[in-house]
């Protein structure tokens, strides 16, 4: 269903809606503009390029959450299991491993929120932070990006070939109930002879 209205919202606001959709939302999001950029309704650059800085600002979010959270951590977070020991442990594990932790939960989806909030907890610098996460969110875009646009071609050429397909199976109907027809005519014939 989300991503009927995604499709639908672009398709009403192109541009105007794209960026902030990625950055809610940013996969489907480049997926279905990238379909929509195969069919010429989308400039493919251009939605590179806003999924990128959308991609960025919504990860720069959770970072955000992550640095800004830390104060509440420290002052409440072992009655949630995150004692100021483990915190630190956080800390030193991101500055031996943090672009490497950070290019990894970047992607692999299911974990990439947590690995962002997680830098923020830590207190990753934010330039460290925006490098490596740009250098993840790059191919990661341009793949998602791609999925779309030769989903989308795939598609139309499926759809050629739906087309005749269905054209043919129409044909052949109509050429078996004429044979039937036929012999079932003839049939009778013989039987009267």
């Amino acid at each position: 269903m989300l991503h009927l209205d995604i499709s639908q919202w672009l398709l009403n606001y192109r541009y105007l809606i794209l960026f902030p959709l990625i950055v809610i939302e940013g996969p489907i999001t480049v997926v279905t503009a990238g379909v929509l950029a195969s069919v010429g309704l989308l400039n493919f650059f251009i939605v590179y390029f806003v999924a990128i800085v959308g991609d960025l600002v919504g990860d720069s979010l959770y970072y955000a959450a992550g640095r800004f959270g830390r104060k509440r951590l420290d002052r409440w977070g072992r009655f949630i299991g995150l004692p100021k020991e483990r915190l630190e442990k956080m800390e030193v594990h991101f500055n031996a491993h943090g672009g490497k932790t950070l290019i990894a939960g970047k992607l692999s989806h299911a974990i990439g929120a947590i690995v962002l909030v997680t830098a923020g907890i830590a207190r990753v610098p934010f330039k460290k932070f925006i490098f490596y996460n740009l250098w993840a969110t790059l191919p990661k875009s341009l793949v998602l990006l791609l999925i779309g646009y030769y989903f989308g071609n795939t598609f139309i050429h499926l759809q050629r070939y739906f087309d005749f397909a269905w054209l043919g199976a129409l044909a052949a109907a109509i050429l078996f109930v004429v044979v039937y027809l036929f012999l079932r005519k003839t049939g009778k014939k013989l039987e009267e002879d």
